[in-house]
């Protein structure tokens, strides 16, 4: 078995993740883009005309300049920190990818949606809830504040933790950090409002081709590790080949659907988005009504899908 230094840099920072979580005294790389992303919206939109035309294409230049920043910028720094010694590029891709993982925060996060839940407090439940995810949240109802949680663990499966470590596999911690940028685009221009409905196509489209292969490979894992938590993986499998099309994203209703088979619940459904209701299909059977322990369930199926990832990542790279 040979060495191979980006399984080191996964392995690590992904326990490092696992037990600390982000590093909030430290300002977090996925803040710095959020700013470039406003910052270069700023000036691009000043410079091409505000007609359909002019706002897709000025939206094509800041879905090419952002990644490509967010690549060169970590390129450049680990060549120089390699250039002082080996381990201080090691060191620093280590440091790095402890940032690009989320699974820890997003447990902490859900799970204090969960206690808020148990205790009875909506309105708390709901202000808590509306911390992950994108819909409007103030006129959420109980098991709407347990499915919007749910669906956000599932999800962010993919795109928090496997799709990141998955381009940090191929390409190590520059490709993670132009994943991050897409989904960070993705986030923050990739609505179909007014404002963003031909600026922000580019940037939704870029983000749908970056999470294909991770969102399936995510829901695949999630039926394969079910078992192992004590959720019903053949149920997973058959809500996934049902349902994974049902979603109005092409790849979120992957993890959500097998998500919601392996906890025999059903998710999706209607939901308002700055103040506008969308039709969204369900995901899943209402076998049963969805409850405050169905929370740390999705995130103990997210846990074990994101290991299976990181297992079979470095197994590939030190097989080939």
């Amino acid at each position: 078995m040979r060495f191979d230094e980006i399984v080191f840099i996964l392995i690590a920072g992904f326990l490092l993740d696992l037990v600390f979580g982000d590093p909030e005294a430290i300002l977090h790389p996925v803040v710095l883009i959020g700013r470039l992303i406003h910052k270069a919206e700023g000036w691009i939109r000043q410079r091409f005309p505000q007609t359909e035309a002019g706002e897709r294409a000025g939206g094509v230049l800041l879905a090419l300049f952002v990644p490509a920043v967010s690549f060169l910028v970590p390129w450049f720094a680990l060549k120089l920190a390699g250039l002082i010694h080996p381990y201080a590029r090691i060191a620093l891709s280590v440091f790095w990818c402890w940032q690009i993982f989320a699974a820890r925060t997003l447990a902490k996060e859900a799970r204090m949606v969960g206690e808020k839940v148990q205790a009875g407090d909506l309105a708390a439940a709901r202000l808590q809830v509306g911390r992950i995810v994108g819909r409007d949240t103030a006129g959420l109802s109980m098991t709407e504040v347990i499915k919007a949680c749910i669906e956000t663990v599932a999800e962010s499966a993919s795109d928090g933790v496997i799709a990141p470590l998955l381009f940090i596999a191929i390409g190590g911690v520059p490709l993670g950090f132009l994943y991050k940028a897409i989904n960070t685009l993705d986030s923050m221009v990739g609505y179909k409002n007014d404002r963003y409905r031909y600026f922000g196509t580019a940037s939704a489209r870029l983000d749908d081709v970056a999470n294909f292969i991770p969102a399936r490979l995510t829901a695949l894992l999630m039926i394969l590790t079910a078992p192992l938590v004590g959720l019903d993986g053949r149920n997973a499998f058959r809500m996934w080949k049902r349902d994974r099309l049902k979603h109005l994203s092409p790849n979120s209703g992957n993890p959500e659907s097998a998500c919601a088979g392996a906890l025999n619940v059903q998710l999706g459904g209607d939901a308002f988005y700055f103040g506008k209701l969308y039709k969204k299909n369900t995901l899943g059977d209402p076998n049963r009504e969805v409850e405050a322990e169905d929370i740390p369930k999705a995130v103990r199926l997210m846990y074990a899908a994101s290991w299976a990832a990181l297992i079979l990542a470095a197994f590939i790279r030190i097989i080939l």
